[in-house]
């Protein structure tokens, strides 16, 4: 007698419990409840009194320093001395680059990657470089720097 597979196995037993899960808490009330945000409307014979202006202060913007932001540039383009070149711009106007080399994998368009802390450098770094697109660093790239990875549609 041969004995159905694993998987087949799990499935009907995710089914099963799927459907006692529905049976079980098909009479429930919901659990979420409507919030009524309107706004009471003062009668006529009230006047509200009016409320001092509020300024607002605006926030300062954090100073960014390029020269203390680590950059690394990779080629994914196939066109020789792409991230030389690149790295040297990036140089020019004050970044610093600590590497530069060939990429391999599949990038969609040329992309300043950013860890999270240094969300506000990538775009400034796209920025000074014309590179249009910037994401979240992911994979193998380092947390401590920038990385930009040119393809064919790089800013030249």
């Amino acid at each position: 007698m041969a004995f159905p597979s694993p998987v087949v196995l799990l499935s009907v037993l995710a089914v099963a419990m799927a459907a006692v899960t529905f049976v079980a808490t098909r009479d429930q009330a919901p659990t979420e409840r409507r919030v009524d945000n309107t706004a009471t409307i003062a009668s006529a014979d009230q006047t509200p009194s009016p409320e001092p202006e509020k300024t607002k202060e605006p926030k300062p913007e954090p100073q960014l320093e390029r020269g203390e932001v680590y950059v690394e540039v990779f080629n994914n383009s196939g066109i020789k001395g792409l991230a030389a070149t690149t790295a040297q711009k990036a140089t020019t106007v004050g970044w610093a680059v600590v590497g530069e080399d060939n990429w391999y994998g599949v990038v969609p368009t040329t992309t300043v990657y950013f860890p999270p802390r240094l969300k506000a450098a990538g775009k400034q770094l796209a920025l000074d470089l014309g590179i249009k697109r910037t994401a979240p660093a992911v994979g193998e790239m380092k947390r401590d720097r920038l990385t930009i990875i040119l393809t064919t549609d790089a800013p030249q």
